[in-house]
């Protein structure tokens, strides 16, 4: 086979694997943007690397892969920005391949948004062994290879990992009947958006929680903690009025979807996403809302909503 051809093939070989690789980057980063770049670098070492003498390919990217987001989340910036309370993972819309292997619950589970925050807590040595044991069922001593560790340093991180997601995970426990969290979502969208206050706040948990990006305005996350506190945020956000569609730039139209396997209000301009409002549910209430708005934030989840044969139709205009 002529040197072009291997080329060719190895490219070929490196593309058949994409999706994996950008799966396990976002898992790690939770940022597509981030997992983009990350499998672009590893690409980048693939082309460079002598390949004849890598005898499992797949490993040795993933191996490269969990290196290159190991390097990102302990660097300055990134300790920076992910301490200093300015930062949500990345929303993606259900059926972006970048969401990875979905079989089991835990699997999906994991590429939640409330999983992702969460995971914010371990260590990139623990977040690193939990993503590749948990999402991509390597061996600890598969593992072990690919960090430098042990097999018993490498047990340990997953035992730490899932005792701190344990320890600080809120309600739930299992997937949400899908038609009654389309129902909670929108009956709570109808309540903001008429101004029903006691409607609104007897859909949320006592321990409630909003968080806002403030559409990347603000240097740290919106937050409020309290239903009263909530339902009056909600109330005046989620209110249509001539100045918020100037602000926008025209009249939205209003979708429900899933993003990261949960519950979803999309705000759509024309073909863009516009805004991103995200629900945790349990039982028959909200724990948590996300309000994610900054434009650089919604560039993928953009794009796959572009991508959708038919989008769905529209709750509502805005």
């Amino acid at each position: 086979m002529e040197s072009t051809d291997v080329d060719r093939f190895d490219a070929d070989r490196f593309e058949a694997g994409r999706n994996r690789l950008a799966s396990l980057a976002y898992r790690m980063l939770g940022s597509a943007a981030d997992a983009e770049d990350v499998v672009q670098d590893a690409f980048l070492r693939w082309q460079a690397a002598d390949r004849s003498r890598i005898e499992v390919p797949e490993a040795w990217l993933a191996k490269v892969v969990t290196h290159l987001c190991l390097d990102r989340l302990r660097s300055a910036q990134a300790r920076r920005e992910r301490t200093a309370g300015a930062w949500l993972p990345e929303p993606l819309l259900d059926g972006d391949p970048m969401l990875g292997p979905a079989d089991t619950f835990e699997q999906r589970e994991m590429v939640s948004l409330a999983v992702l925050t969460l995971m914010e807590r371990l260590s990139p040595a623990e977040r690193a062994v939990y993503v590749l044991r948990e999402a991509f069922s390597y061996s600890h001593a598969e593992i072990a290879g690919m960090l430098d560790l042990t097999e018993s340093a490498s047990q340990q991180h997953l035992h730490r990992a899932r005792r701190h997601l344990t320890a600080a995970r809120r309600g739930g426990g299992g997937e949400v009947d899908p038609a009654s969290a389309r129902r909670l979502v929108e009956e709570f969208f109808a309540a903001a958006s008429s101004g029903r206050t006691e409607r609104l706040v007897a859909l949320l948990t006592d321990d409630a929680t909003a968080i806002s990006d403030g559409a990347g305005l603000t240097e740290k996350l919106l937050r409020y903690d309290t239903p009263r506190r909530i339902a009056a945020v909600a109330r005046a956000g989620f209110k249509p009025t001539a100045a918020k569609r100037r602000l926008a730039g025209g009249i939205l139209t209003v979708h429900y979807a899933l993003v990261n396997g949960g519950p979803a209000l999309l705000f759509v301009l024309g073909d863009r996403v516009s805004g991103s409002v995200t629900f945790d549910l349990t039982g028959p209430r909200i724990t948590t809302i996300r309000g994610i708005a900054a434009p650089t934030r919604l560039t993928r989840l953009t794009q796959a909503w572009r991508q959708l044969p038919e989008a769905a139709a529209p709750i509502t205009e805005w």
